[in-house]
């Protein structure tokens, strides 16, 4: 059964899964964040099928998360790099991974994300960019930007 797209749609979060929103496209992300760069590394550490881990690498590389880079000419086989905008997902990877931690590993996190500078396994949390102060999705309230099309996106 194909997808619905949401190339249309007026939603940041819509656009996103347009790029993203694949089931194997955000661990072939995870993966390049853990420094995976080859397509057999890819393949051994997901258990994915050739076809449709290339067709998420194509995807990924015209959407520009990825960059494909040759490092052998006979035969050419090519290195998948991050770019700036693949980089930028890790604070979407991370967040799933967060939440995987705590609602759905019985026997504890997988694997913990420890801090470079302190040396102790780190939480995430979001802050203001403003102010600093830690927040909630309860501290929130969204409003109309400057990207709305229409004002159906809200309720109420």
């Amino acid at each position: 059964m194909r997808r619905m797209s949401f190339e249309d749609m007026n939603c940041s979060v819509a656009q996103c899964l347009e790029v993203v929103g694949e089931w194997w496209t955000l661990l072939i992300v995870r993966d390049a964040l853990f420094g995976v760069t080859r397509f057999d590394d890819f393949r051994a550490r997901l258990g994915i099928a050739r076809n449709v881990l290339t067709q998420r690498l194509e995807h990924l590389v015209a959407h520009g998360v990825l960059t494909r880079e040759p490092y052998q000419q006979n035969p050419i086989r090519y290195d998948y790099r991050l770019t700036a905008k693949g980089r930028a997902l890790w604070s979407v990877v991370n967040a799933m991974r967060q939440w995987g931690d705590e609602w759905a590993a019985p026997d504890g996190p997988p694997i913990q994300a420890v801090h470079e500078s302190c040396g102790h396994v780190a939480t995430i949390e979001p802050h203001c960019s403003s102010c600093g102060e830690r927040v909630h999705a309860r501290d929130l309230h969204p409003v109309y930007g400057p990207g709305a099309r229409d004002h159906t996106l809200l309720p109420g």
